[in-house]
């Protein structure tokens, strides 16, 4: 029997940019498979979460495939939100295939699962000051260089479904 090490990451992904790829390229030299729980999936429509977890899964799925990365090293599981931390971990577990270890960066994420026994790493971020999704939303909203900070497939999504309008439509004042 085979028996394939797990690694577990979690992120809004809103929208997925370069630097995603490239902690998750740095996560599978370590484990066999991945697991991208796409966080706060139930939140969409706003400034800081624009994008459905849909569109999101969309997004992940297409830049993972440009960047040749086989899809039978990875999973992409929508996580919504729960009011309760103390019941996180046990939510990610009824969601997610069995995984040994935890990449996150942050701080509640890690404490919770180094409170439930897990080995928890903070995976290497990659140029942050520029590859967040804060950024990308940031440069989208004054129409600076947004494209360059994102897989060629992610623009492509993001033009599909009209993104740059929605984020623009939703940053009006009253």
């Amino acid at each position: 029997m085979v028996i394939n090490l797990r690694g577990l990451l979690v992120g809004r992904m809103q929208p997925v940019h370069k630097g995603h790829l490239q902690v998750i390229k740095s996560i599978l030299k370590e484990v066999d498979e991945v697991i991208i729980g796409v966080g706060s999936a139930q939140l969409s429509h706003t400034l800081k979460d624009p994008f459905t977890a849909g569109e999101r899964v969309m997004m992940l799925t297409k830049a993972l495939s440009e960047n040749s990365i086989s899809a039978s090293k990875y999973y992409i599981i929508p996580i919504q939100d729960v009011a309760c931390n103390s019941i996180w971990v046990a939510h990610i577990k009824m969601l997610t295939p069995p995984f040994e270890y935890i990449y996150s960066g942050n701080p509640l994420v890690q404490r919770l699962f180094v409170e439930a026994a897990y080995k928890v790493t903070e995976p290497p971020l990659f140029n942050r000051e520029i590859y967040s999704g804060t950024e990308v939303r940031r440069r989208i909203l004054k129409e600076e260089d947004w494209e360059s900070l994102v897989p060629n497939s992610v623009i492509d999504v993001i033009n599909e479904i009209q993104g740059v309008a929605r984020l623009k439509h939703l940053s009006k004042k009253e």
